[in-house]
């Protein structure tokens, strides 16, 4: 399945923040068709290129909602990607952000689905 989310990249240098658009594909980690804002790419170079690159993160937003997380940035190539352990953290932290669910509840309702019996016939909806 390939679910792309569109996210908000910050990358932060020492005496500057640039912010940019991109699609964040929920099932690899991988950050494509980045596109900065009020950011010259030719003239000044990819921000991870720059010798006071600090850090990037990123932020997943809905109705009003913001999902913050940390970017992995191949300062080589310049490319963006979240690590597995951030994408699975992102998928739960939006999850029960996005439909008002608790962390806790979605692992009862987790538990209890795996706790429920398999035999005998059962309703299909």
């Amino acid at each position: 399945m390939d679910l792309k989310v569109p996210i908000v990249i910050t990358d932060e240098l020492t005496d500057e923040v640039i912010k940019s658009t991109a699609q964040l594909n929920l099932a690899s980690g991988e950050i494509t068709r980045v596109e900065y804002q009020e950011y010259d790419v030719d003239a000044r170079g990819l921000p991870p290129h720059s010798d006071d690159y600090e850090f990037t993160s990123g932020t997943l937003s809905n109705e009003g909602k913001d999902v913050e997380f940390g970017v992995v940035v191949n300062r080589t190539t310049g490319q963006y990607s979240v690590s597995a352990g951030e994408l699975l953290e992102i998928k739960v932290r939006a999850a029960a952000l996005f439909a008002g669910v608790s962390g806790k509840a979605l692992l009862e309702k987790a538990e209890g689905k795996a706790a429920a019996p398999t035999g005998g016939r059962r309703r299909m909806h």
